[in-house]
């Protein structure tokens, strides 16, 4: 969806220049960005995302009072390059210390991505998440799952009220038997339809995965306003005779819709904010700091943390015997295998796949929606546990872990290839999120 951009002129100065800029703008928007009829400073505005000013004029400082009125984003774009003009960083300062909610972009891919996110908050108020569940927290590991946030209906609402996210939910029990119902020869039509490595992995348990992939389209059907889904596939996965975790990968590749491992909606809205906006690859995983010692090492069922300088620094991140669920197209190796956990059934399945190493991003929306978390960091390394919780998980290194042991929001972190901040930073203004980073 594009962000919807109003031009508002000076009414003693739209000129030539005005006409010029407004014209490369919509060249150079035109992917990002729908430009409707400039309308003058002063008058009513259309229904809008935000307001565009293609040309600033001494005039504003003497129309501050017309200013405040404005109750949209305000986008200064003056430069024939698609930024903010150097010139116009006096009229921008005395407007930011008016109050007002201002973009000065000064490289063209901010301008792109301030418009991006734009059109991503007002999609929001028409996107729904499906997740299916029955009674979280009373299945296996009940003393974990009973304390998280994303099952409480105030969590539903407030996602709800800050967003515009619906979130409809639906019986695993019901959704798991629906699935075994799939014949096996259905199954075996759609996997040859795609090519996956699955080592070790049997033909039952492959149909198995398959038919969830099945069954979540069919549950989907022709409604388009839903983006994303969730399963409570740990805590209830006695209602399937596998994990979702290749229909998650299956969905993505197919159609770009975004999972949440366990039904995590907090962890889906991150997701799915940080994605549709900066269009980057994205992922969820389990964070077992280094200074958690024994705490993280017991979970993971392994004896210690690999040697490493200033472990204080560093973090192991590995969700459910692997590095979590890896899209193919995000991954520099990619394969099926069968299940790790203990938690869900024999004939389960699980994703083996790597992110590259370099530059990473870690974020995450804080319980009350008005916080975004990030820290940019470094994936190092693999580090393989044979027979443990953790059979390949990254070794990622932060600036300061004390710090970030005093900030984390949740065990659930959503990692990003590469380094975000700048972008992550427009992104927070336009979703009104105070940046925690570290």
């Amino acid at each position: 969806m594009k962000a919807r951009l109003v031009p508002v002129y000076f009414p003693s100065g739209k000129d030539d220049e005005f006409s010029r800029q407004l014209s490369r703008l919509k060249r150079l928007l035109a992917g990002e960005a729908e430009i409707l009829t400039p309308v003058a400073l002063g008058s009513t505005l259309p229904e809008a995302d935000a307001i565009l000013f293609p040309q600033l004029l001494g005039d504003a400082f003497k129309q501050i009072t017309d200013f405040r009125q404005i109750d949209l984003p305000i986008l200064i774009i003056t430069s024939e390059f698609g930024t903010v003009a150097m010139w116009d960083w006096e009229i921008v300062s005395f407007l930011k210390d008016a109050g007002l909610n201002i973009f000065a972009p000064y490289d063209l891919e901010l301008t792109k991505t301030v418009c991006k996110c734009l059109g991503v908050k007002r999609e929001l108020k028409q996107t729904k998440f499906l997740v299916f569940q029955d009674n979280p927290g009373e299945g296996f590991q009940a003393d974990i799952f009973k304390r998280f946030y994303w099952w409480e209906d105030s969590c539903t609402q407030s996602i709800k009220e800050k967003f515009g996210i619906t979130i409809e939910k639906r019986s695993f029990k019901a959704f798991g038997e629906k699935a075994k119902q799939i014949p096996d020869a259905q199954a075996e039509a759609v996997l040859k339809k795609w090519h996956f490595k699955t080592e070790g992995v049997s033909t039952r348990a492959l149909y198995s995965a398959i038919k969830i992939y099945i069954a979540i389209k069919q549950e989907i059907g022709n409604d388009g306003a839903i983006k994303g889904v969730g399963i409570n596939c740990l805590n209830e996965s006695r209602f399937s005779d596998t994990t979702p975790c290749l229909a998650w990968n299956m969905l993505f590749e197919e159609c770009g819709l975004l999972w949440a491992c366990e039904a995590d909606t907090i962890s889906l809205t991150t997701k799915y904010i940080l994605h549709k906006s900066l269009n980057v690859p994205i992922m969820m995983s389990n964070i077992y700091p280094f200074l958690m010692g024994m705490t993280a090492l017991k979970h993971e069922k392994i004896d210690k943390f690999p040697s490493v300088e200033n472990p204080e620094n560093h973090l192991l991140v590995a969700h459910c015997g692997y590095l979590g669920v890896v899209p193919e197209s995000f991954a520099t190796t990619w394969q099926l295998k069968p299940k790790v956990l203990g938690i869900v059934d024999k004939n389960a399945t699980a994703i083996d796949a790597r992110l590259p190493i370099g530059n990473l991003t870690l974020a995450k929306l804080d319980l009350t929606f008005n916080k975004l978390m990030i820290a940019e960091g470094y994936l190092e390394d693999y580090v393989q546990y044979p027979g443990s919780d953790c059979r390949n998980g990254a070794v990622v290194r932060i600036s300061n872990g004390h710090k970030m042991m005093n900030s984390f929001y949740s065990h659930h972190n959503c990692l990003i290839a590469d380094h975000w901040s700048k972008e992550i930073a427009n992104l927070a203004k336009v979703f009104d999120l105070e940046i925690e980073a570290f």
